[in-house]
């Protein structure tokens, strides 16, 4: 029979990608589970497609190399994200504020009920709630390679004259105190979009109160061609 021996080359591209993998493991901070971070996967793709590149363009022998780029390429603003996320959950835990995340491109959304944040019908913050928002923005500084998006909604109730001037002057207040915090101006922006966008039903009372939010959106800084 006989042994193959395997490249040097490709022996190291391997335990990189191990390594790579290794470092992108994590605990779940509510269930205390160990868990393989979304960069990993991105990076588990990167490298499968760099290799296949790198083969391609080099009759084989470019695949390590394709590897590493790829599954470097692949970790990068996701493994950014995984950090900030958990950074997020952790210190807003118990505050009623969720922490989402999309998939498809890593945006982080804060969502803030109204009913912790803002009076009824007032865009003036609770003082009860300045310090949840000195946490975000702690956490802001700390990540600072982010646009920060803040929208303000309401309800159903009421009409568009009153709705949407409402939820503006509620992103604004945001805004002001999260750049009163430190957090640069050029990169937050506020809008106020009413009962667009509802995430409960207002035909309820429960579906209502989801309704009335602020939500502040994390997005990576385009990237210049």
């Amino acid at each position: 029979m006989q042994l193959t021996t395997i490249p040097l080359k490709k022996m190291l591209a391997v335990a990189v990608m191990g390594a790579v993998l290794a470092g992108c493991k994590s605990t779940n901070p509510y269930t205390g589970e160990e868990e393989t971070s979304k960069s990993a996967k991105y990076g588990i793709g990167g490298a499968l497609a760099g290799a296949a590149v790198g083969a391609i363009a080099d009759g084989g022998e470019g695949a390590w190399k394709g590897a590493l780029v790829g599954a470097a390429a692949g970790t990068g603003y996701g493994y950014y994200a995984d950090k900030q996320e958990a950074r997020l959950k952790s210190e807003l835990a118990g505050t009623g504020v969720q922490v989402n995340r999309d998939p498809r491109d890593d945006t982080l959304t804060l969502i803030m009920p109204g009913h912790v944040t803002f009076e009824t019908s007032k865009s003036d913050i609770k003082a009860s709630f300045y310090p949840v928002l000195g946490s975000v923005a702690k956490i802001f500084q700390e990540f600072d390679e982010n646009l920060i998006e803040i929208i303000g909604y309401t309800d159903s109730s009421g009409s568009d004259s009153i709705n949407y001037p409402l939820s503006q002057s509620r992103a604004d207040s945001v805004l002001q105190y999260l750049k009163g915090q430190g957090i640069s101006a050029t990169r937050m922006t506020a809008v106020g979009k009413g009962p667009q966008n509802p995430i409960g039903d207002n035909k309820t009372k429960e579906g209502k109160a989801l309704n009335r939010r602020v939500e502040i959106n994390l997005r990576p800084v385009p990237q210049q061609p």
